[in-house]
């Protein structure tokens, strides 16, 4: 019987490229966020970006559009669910909706420091991060926001005060809207892109948010009062859809995974900086700042612990998880700077 050329051939090209590395294909990461043009995200993003061509010679790159061209958060996951993008730079209460559980440091006046907050994270940041690889997000650590503030037209020292006011919440952030119900109060939700202008028509009087994204979003200039209550702590994610990371080559993933983890956390470090700066730019811009008493303090406490609670029973946090947060901060508590 004669052999077969055609399966001769293959045989031969078999032998002669056996144990020879296939060449990895090109992946290009398509990334959307609100960050502006130039800010120091974008800064970090870029240098991080081309860090990341550098060392694997151009077969990851990164393709970002800034100053929201792609829309808000929820545009942007709308988009890296249909393929358009592969991956946004986004609040963590806009992935709520994949993962509602990683609104955990979200739950109202939780924390009273930045300090509580770093301990927290040390033991708990992996639960979210596990959970949104889950669901399909490859994430390279969450980026602090600090806290968010009550920022409002009128003065606001008790959750009474609060109950007056016209209230801003994130129209795709359902979390909050949950637990604001502790507060007794009849939010109104809007887009964050809508807030500047609902401000000056008189839509709502009240937002919440950090000094940075204040300045950023230009809303200082239509509120007049800070209320000085940790309302919730804010982080960011550089989320990245799994499907198209597992497309990157396991060693390539691991440079993505060192480089970009890298730039969160210097983002994280420069926040916090131009967080104390920014608060002193409030203040400058003529914005009054209200720290309330300690009964009226004693009651954004009370009312927290109840939004806390709402949040359990809703199913929004595991009970046990819940559990384990204050755990920890009891711990930190306890030891005090030791528990560091």
């Amino acid at each position: 019987m004669k052999f077969p050329v055609r399966l001769f051939i293959l045989i031969v090209l078999a032998l002669l490229f056996a144990g020879q590395p296939l060449i990895a294909k090109p992946v290009k990461l398509k990334i959307a966020t609100l960050s502006p043009d130039g800010s120091m995200w974008m800064k970090k993003m870029l240098a991080g970006a081309k860090k990341v061509a550098q060392e694997t010679e151009n077969r990851v790159t990164f393709k970002f559009y800034p100053s929201g061209r792609m829309g808000n958060d929820k545009m942007v996951l709308k988009k890296i669910k249909i393929g358009q993008l592969h991956g946004g730079a986004v609040v963590g209460g806009s992935l709520s909706q994949f993962f509602k559980a990683n609104q955990l440091y979200a739950q109202p006046m939780k924390f009273d420091s930045l300090d509580e907050v770093d301990y927290v994270r040390q033991h708990m940041d992996s639960f979210i991060t596990q959970g949104l690889a889950q669901k399909g997000f490859v994430t390279f650590g969450l980026i602090g926001g600090g806290f968010s503030y009550i920022m409002s037209k009128h003065p606001i020292e008790t959750v009474a005060d609060l109950r007056a006011q016209k209230v801003w919440i994130p129209d795709n952030d359902t979390i909050s809207q949950e637990s604001i119900d502790a507060f007794d109060i009849s939010p109104i939700p809007l887009p964050i892109a809508d807030v500047r202008i609902s401000l000056q028509s008189g839509l709502i009087d009240t937002v919440a948010t950090s000094p940075i994204g204040a300045l950023v979003l230009q809303w200082h200039t239509q509120v007049k009062y800070v209320t000085q209550v940790p309302l919730i702590y804010l982080y960011a994610v550089l989320a990245v859809d799994k499907k198209r990371f597992a497309k990157i080559s396991e060693p390539d993933q691991e440079v993505v995974r060192r480089i970009m983890g890298q730039v969160s956390k210097e983002i994280q470090a420069q926040n916090r900086i131009d967080d104390q700066k920014n608060i002193k730019v409030l203040k400058s811009r003529g914005i009054t700042f209200i720290t309330p008493g300690a009964q009226a303090m004693a009651e954004w406490k009370a009312v927290g612990r109840t939004a806390s609670q709402k949040m359990v029973e809703s199913g929004v946090l595991p009970r046990d998880i819940a559990q384990q947060l204050e755990s920890h901060l009891s711990d930190f508590h306890t030891k005090g700077a030791h528990a560091q």
